[in-house]
């Protein structure tokens, strides 16, 4: 479980596909930190910990990880999001985030307004349920609030510390994120559709 409050920005060291499937390294800071087998957030998708060298943590990625989320576009060099699981007893500044990513969209446009950003997204059909005015979404790890939901598209504004601390404050149209719906949602669908009559 994380908080959607990302801790720092780490660096893509290099993604190698084997047969065996595939792998992820990243450059963190707060690698000493982390024990094999921990759970960290990247780019908001939750990956355990399998290696621990030199301040670079490997992760290895099921297929569904792939198809999921930008992880397998992800070029050396790439900014990602970092955060690790919350800590019982841990502030909780955001809101729940699994790293459970549900799709990836791309940005429609980035616009800035004075000092914040405005980030508009597109919204598949299957997730516009998902998502409500002044509701909580996952961008990439990060947590947001959804500024305006439409029937294609959503709109979430960024504040300047979040463009420097996050990779969200570099994002341009065709860009593409990671997205998680927050659970509530998904857990109140799933209990109106198993009511008599539901679904």
């Amino acid at each position: 479980m994380f908080t959607g409050l990302v801790e720092e920005v780490g660096r893509v060291e290099s993604f190698v596909r084997s047969a065996a499937g595939a792998r992820i390294s990243v450059r963190a800071g707060f690698a000493e930190e982390v024990a094999i087998g921990d759970s960290v957030s990247v780019n908001g998708c939750c990956l355990t910990a399998v290696s621990n060298s030199g301040g670079v943590l490997a992760f290895d990625l099921l297929e569904e990880s792939l198809r999921l989320t930008n992880l397998g576009g992800l070029a050396n060099g790439a900014a990602v999001n970092l955060e690790r699981a919350l800590a019982a007893g841990a502030r909780m500044g955001g809101h729940f985030v699994q790293g459970h990513v549900d799709a990836t969209v791309k940005v429609l446009s980035a616009k800035a307004q004075g000092a914040d950003l405005r980030l508009d997204f597109e919204l598949p059909a299957a997730f516009r349920g998902y998502l409500a005015y002044k509701g909580s979404v996952a961008l990439n790890g990060v947590s947001l609030t959804v500024a305006e939901a439409g029937e294609g598209s959503f709109a979430v504004w960024i504040i300047p510390h979040t463009a420097t601390a996050t990779n969200l404050g570099v994002l341009k149209a065709g860009d593409v994120v990671n997205l998680e719906c927050d659970m509530l949602a998904k857990y109140v669908e799933r209990i109106l559709a198993s009511r008599p009559g539901g679904g």
